[in-house]
């Protein structure tokens, strides 16, 4: 290995361990209001990742790139899902035609 694979693979391992520990610090009261911020960031972590995994670096780096692309994308759309889901509950519902409030 030489030494600008294992810078990459230390920076890879200590981002992965910086994100455990924020994600893991958030209450879980405040996880839904923070997807939505939080997709943007994940947006631009998935466009690195693809980025990555198309440098054509060798094995290991497409490897990589590959569960970061995967990773990323499981994320931007769960957090879409669950930020709509935290929006549609916030919806008024319509009453039927001849009941009051």
């Amino acid at each position: 290995m030489n030494a600008t694979a294992i810078i990459q693979l230390y920076v890879f391992v200590l981002a992965g361990f910086v994100g455990y520990l924020v994600i893991t610090r958030v209450p879980p009261l405040l996880h839904t209001p923070l997807m939505s911020a939080t997709n943007a960031i994940s947006a631009i972590s998935l466009v690195g990742s693809l980025v990555v995994a198309g440098a054509n670096r060798g094995t290991a780096s497409a490897v990589l790139g590959f569960i970061a692309v995967t990773a990323a994308t499981i994320n931007v759309v769960g957090g879409f899902l669950i930020t709509d889901r935290m929006l549609r509950m916030f919806r008024r519902h319509e009453l039927p035609e001849g009941e009051k409030k």
